[in-house]
């Protein structure tokens, strides 16, 4: 699999068509479709049949983050104790933005590109999330997740033409057998009216194919078999799809090996799997062009914003620069890049880094070793690289800090002690002993580090638990936290001049 050919091309293996994808440097495309897609005759997919595609490089890699950032951003939900009506609507509005799928009756939309975006995405994904127990665990419970959803707003034809199709060896209940069982069955509805039982299908499976139904207590067990009804026939198939994921995942792990013969695969591959370890998908900060849409911030302001709008990473480091008058080279960086994010320009930030430093150091000495680098990092000296803002993932997967270091995410490289009294005196609105603590403390023992600082700022801002940044986003890097801890300053800012305003008028009437 993915072996490059004298024409760019990894051809397809012979030796194991599970794990074919033809890769190309050519850009490829497909035309608009009419109606129902012929390749793609359903919205819902189990993904049996892998893909014989020519693709580029650039699709191998971008179709592929698509599908993390919706995965990642469903697991971070499912971490979150939302309502299940809030918890699918989030995950339908984000899909719908990063990797939606339209239905066969849809318009005015390329169904088979969509499909073929869906399709390549999760066979690519399958070869990063292969190689261990851990990762092929939360691949699967992310991908069901999503299918679940998908199911739910199904349209019912087409969901029910899909199911057809994949012929599951379900046994059917014929009228005696459910005759036969009437009391039994019926308490395993909730509706119990005649009329109900009547209308209902039932169908016999294994029990253990079903355990969260024979857990719940929702289903009929009689000699190893469970009556499942109609109506939660998602179950079945939420359990079946699980199950072959599960062992596709497994085929895959033991031919990954064949990978390592293309080298242009393998960097992307690994890129993927540790973006979802560190629990945020990979993206580039775009700023908001802080200067004209929050204003410009002056040495002077730094003070201000850190007390207001800094993530806890950040609030660590610029607390250590202030105590200590000094951060070793990559917390200089991390902080550094984080403040020409929000609006620091090059001149401000000199003067920023001289004043921090004090007295322990001499003019001469902060111009011939630290004002280079500050210079640098802006793409005004080396190579002139403008360098962006570390994202999140950059912070918990690069360049781990040490024991006298102070960059790094809270969330991961605290202790468990150390973390609490951080967040406690650093923020009032957490007790240390309240559960909003434990919940944070709960998140962080999971390694789901964006859910814990994500909770911080619901916290530290008045927001709605589940809301996030706003529409349930995570926190995924720092430089989103403060232009959305601004956004809120000013809009309550703008709520109080309008009501200034509105008094006034009052008054002069």
């Amino acid at each position: 699999m993915f072996r490059p050919s004298t024409r760019h091309n990894l051809p397809s293996s012979s030796s194991n068509p599970s794990l074919e994808v033809k890769v190309n440097k050519r850009q490829s495309g497909i035309g608009a479709t009419a109606g129902p897609s012929a390749r793609y005759p359903y919205r819902l997919n189990f993904y049996e049949t892998p893909p014989t595609l020519d693709i580029t490089l650039e699709e191998f890699e971008t179709f592929a983050i698509a599908r993390l950032r919706v995965l990642s951003q469903i697991e971070a939900l499912s971490h979150r104790s939302l309502p299940y009506a809030q918890l699918q609507g989030a995950i339908t509005n984000y899909t719908k933005t990063h990797l939606n799928l339209s239905s066969n009756t849809a318009r005015n939309v390329n169904l088979d590109e969509e499909r073929r975006k869906d399709e390549i995405g999760h066979w690519v994904l399958r070869l990063s999330f292969c190689r261990s127990p851990d990762l092929r665990a939360r691949f699967v419970r992310s991908e069901v997740s999503l299918f679940k959803n998908r199911f739910e707003t199904d349209d019912v034809n087409e969901r029910s033409s899909f199911l057809k199709s994949l012929e599951f060896d379900w046994q059917v209940v014929d009228e005696n057998e459910k005759t036969r069982y009437e009391r039994e069955l019926k308490l395993c509805m909730w509706e119990k009216k005649d009329d109900a039982f009547r209308n209902e299908s039932w169908f016999k499976v294994p029990w253990y194919t079903v355990p969260d139904l024979v857990g719940s207590r929702k289903v009929f067990v009689r000699a190893g078999m469970a009556y499942v009804p109609q109506s939660l026939q998602i179950s079945l198939v939420l359990q079946t799809y699980a199950s072959r994921l599960e062992k596709a995942l497994e085929l895959t792990a033991k031919n990954l090996p064949r990978l390592d013969e293309d080298e242009r695969l393998g960097p992307v591959i690994d890129h993927l799997a540790s973006s979802f370890l560190s629990g945020v998908a990979s993206a580039d900060y775009q700023s908001p062009d802080s200067a004209s849409a929050q204003g410009v911030v002056t040495a002077e302001m730094v003070d201000d914003v850190a007390r207001k709008h800094f993530p806890p990473c950040m609030r660590n480091l610029y607390d250590r620069l202030k105590r200590d008058h000094h951060l070793k080279h990559f917390g200089r960086l991390q902080l550094g890049l984080f403040l020409k994010g929000i609006g620091l320009p090059l001149d401000e930030a000199v003067v920023f880094w001289r004043r921090m430093y004090g007295a322990t150091m001499s003019d001469d000495k902060f111009n011939k070793e630290y004002k280079y680098n500050i210079r640098h990092s802006y793409g005004q000296e080396g190579k002139r690289t403008n360098y962006p803002p570390k994202s999140c993932q950059q912070i918990l997967t690069q360049n781990q800090p040490g024991t006298q270091d102070s960059h790094g995410c809270p969330f991961r490289h605290f202790s468990p002690d150390n973390l609490s009294a951080f967040l406690s005196s650093t923020y009032p609105q957490i007790d240390k002993g309240s559960m909003e603590m434990r919940d944070i403390l709960d998140s962080v023992k999971s390694t789901h580090y964006h859910v814990a600082c994500t909770r911080v700022f619901e916290l530290t801002h008045g927001v709605k638990k589940g809301e996030g940044l706003g529409g349930n986003e995570s926190v995924a890097h720092p430089n989103k936290w403060t232009d959305r801890s601004r956004e809120l300053e000013r809009e309550v800012l703008e709520r109080i001049k309008k009501k200034e305003d509105s008094d006034e008028m009052v008054v002069d009437s």
